[in-house]
């Protein structure tokens, strides 16, 4: 049985969270790069991973602040999965990845890092991408910088609505 073991998380888990909801702040924000918004649909949008488990790790959330998945509008599970689909062939052009998790931690006994704003994880995956690094050296392998990916995503992501 494979496993994604992500141990070094759980200090960015159990660190004293910054106030107010980051996906409501930085929905609202201006700067889209410094945001690392990708793609802004009609009610959902689509970000990077601050704290990725991969490069191109990508969230989706509705803009509303909601922590029920039951609570999102039919319209708006819609609009989650398309952005997924898109997404990923967004990922696939781009980074070419092997292969993906997709899914959300519900509830924070459920694992989730932000509880209160429901948003779902897409993480591109390449056999070998992990490796003992973060056994041994409690250090996690991202090969390319945050903003160099979003320059290579961003353009991709514009056309989906051309």
């Amino acid at each position: 049985m494979d496993r994604l073991w992500a141990p070094w998380r759980i200090d960015y888990v159990k660190a004293p969270k910054e106030a107010g909801c980051i996906f409501c702040d930085k929905s609202k924000a201006d700067d889209d790069r410094e945001s690392l918004i990708l793609y802004r649909g009609e009610s959902v949008f689509v970000m990077m991973n601050l704290y990725p488990y991969n490069n191109g790790h990508l969230m989706i959330s509705p803009y509303d602040h909601k922590s029920d998945p039951l609570a999102v509008s039919a319209e708006g599970k819609a609009e989650i999965m398309n952005l997924v689909d898109r997404s990923t062939e967004v990922l696939r052009g781009a980074l070419n990845p092997q292969g993906f998790n997709f899914g959300a931690n519900i509830g924070e006994a459920g694992g989730a890092g932000i509880a209160d704003h429901l948003h779902y994880h897409l993480v591109p995956r390449w056999r070998g991408d992990t490796n003992f690094m973060p056994v041994l050296g409690h250090t996690k392998t991202v090969v390319e910088g945050l903003k160099e990916t979003y320059d290579i995503l961003k353009p991709e992501f514009d056309k989906i609505d051309a």
